[in-house]
């Protein structure tokens, strides 16, 4: 997906109440059973690339609730979350409204969503774990993952063949001795692999691989731990991996990841799906030797077993103070289905759960995406976790240790110094 997920943040002022959701009531309910009106708040992503699906799922609740009326609104990303900010502090709550999946929590703790019955909805059993994380806040569900986007290695064959290899790595050691090779070939001002120093989701995948985690939780309180050995290991490979064939601007996070990556002057990068297929467009390739010559591959973890990736993606709430929440999860549910599903599969997106993900796997066109979001990881659903990351606690952390300012050690101390400060709070 071209678009960078980050956590809500800046909706303490949103004037909702918490006991209104407290119960196991909401879309699990049947307020809103009878009512005669709907209004859906998504993206344009869904406007733009799949209105059909919008229109096949107004239709079936449409069949069942014949004469009622479903208005849809659609919103871009940058100004989505201010304008709900603005109406749940009044009465006119849409009834479903999609939020981007790091976007979830700030507002399950806050209150602003009904809980979900999470059996109303189609494979909601076989949910991916990444994305029911999303969803859940203090076990109760108060969404529903919609469809999302990984992450996989992508690399230049032609760079690959020059130094002699001739087909992807399957393990890390591979790798890396593919990128010694190329890095000795084509000197020290070229990046064998680009990795941004502040790409965190990058970061935090080798974390995880390591056994490690962003932050624990027990007796209901969440303590950092990127100091542990299992976290300082992953942070030290990290590490090797920028100082050895990262050699760009060591203060740079991904953002431009795929600009760069059409200049030519690189060899690899571990990005979003999406990001190959983009520096190879012509108007990002630059060099003109991208197309054709870029492979995606499942990126090896330096565990032996796929490295774990972040899933970004969308997920879908109902409001608590939506009057038809019960027409809500049926609307829902009729998007997000496993009909829905087989549409936003066609449309490249990953699905919701594992059972039409194993489909994926089984064509060689998605084997890759499909097999790297098997193993997945997502964010401490803490509730002060949008103050981490408006912080941009992890990214200073990376960069002190890309830079030489700080060891992995201390810039990793410093880190959970800081994270403790806020992780616990509302």
């Amino acid at each position: 997906m071209k678009r960078k997920l980050t956590a809500a943040i800046g909706i303490a002022g949103m004037m909702v109440s918490i006991a209104a959701c407290g119960g196991e009531g909401g879309g699990g309910s049947d307020k809103g059973a009878d009512a005669k009106e709907l209004t859906v708040w998504l993206t344009v992503d869904a406007q733009n690339n799949w209105p059909e699906l919008v229109k096949a799922a107004d239709a079936a609740v449409k069949k069942k609730h014949p004469g009622v009326k479903i208005n849809h609104e659609y919103y871009g990303w940058p100004d989505k979350n201010a304008k709900l900010d603005a109406v749940l502090a009044t009465d006119k709550a849409p009834d479903v409204v999609e939020m981007g999946n790091t976007e979830m929590l700030g507002y399950m703790v806050k209150g602003a969503f009904a809980p979900l019955d999470q059996a109303k909805f189609d494979n909601s059993d076989a949910w991916l774990d990444g994305l029911k994380a999303s969803v859940t806040y203090e076990d109760k569900t108060y969404g529903v993952p919609y469809y999302a986007g990984g992450r996989v290695a992508n690399w230049r064959k032609d760079v690959a063949a020059s130094v002699g290899v001739k087909s992807a790595p399957t393990t890390y050691k591979e790798l890396t001795a593919a990128l010694d090779k190329i890095q000795k070939k084509q000197g020290d001002k070229y990046n064998a692999w680009y990795q941004p120093t502040r790409d965190w989701y990058a970061a935090m995948s080798f974390v995880y691989d390591a056994g490690g985690a962003i932050a624990t939780e027990s007796g209901g309180q969440w303590k950092a731990s990127l100091s542990s050995p299992e976290s300082l290991k992953g942070l030290t490979e990290f590490k090797n991996v920028v100082d050895k064939y990262m050699h760009g601007d060591k203060t740079k996070d991904e953002s431009d990841r795929y600009i760069v990556y059409g200049q030519g002057k690189s060899a690899m990068i571990f990005a979003a799906a999406w990001e190959g297929a983009t520096a190879e467009d012509p108007k990002n390739d630059k060099s003109g030797k991208l197309k054709g010559n870029l492979e995606n591959f499942v990126m090896p973890g330096p565990s032996g077993k796929n490295m774990p990736v972040f899933l970004g993606g969308s997920d879908l709430a109902v409001p608590v103070k939506s009057d038809a929440q019960a027409l809500a999860t049926e609307w829902i549910n009729a998007l997000t289905g496993s009909s829905g599903q087989k549409s936003l599969m066609a449309k490249g997106n990953l699905p919701n759960n594992k059972t039409d993900l194993a489909t994926l796997k089984n064509d060689p066109k998605t084997a890759v995406p499909a097999t790297a979001a098997e193993s997945n990881w997502f964010v401490p659903m803490a509730p002060g976790w949008g103050q981490v990351e408006k912080a941009q606690i992890l990214q200073t952390m990376l960069q002190s240790i890309g830079t030489g300012k700080k060891s992995v050690e201390a810039a990793a101390k410093d880190a959970d110094a800081a994270i403790d400060k806020v992780i616990n709070t509302k």
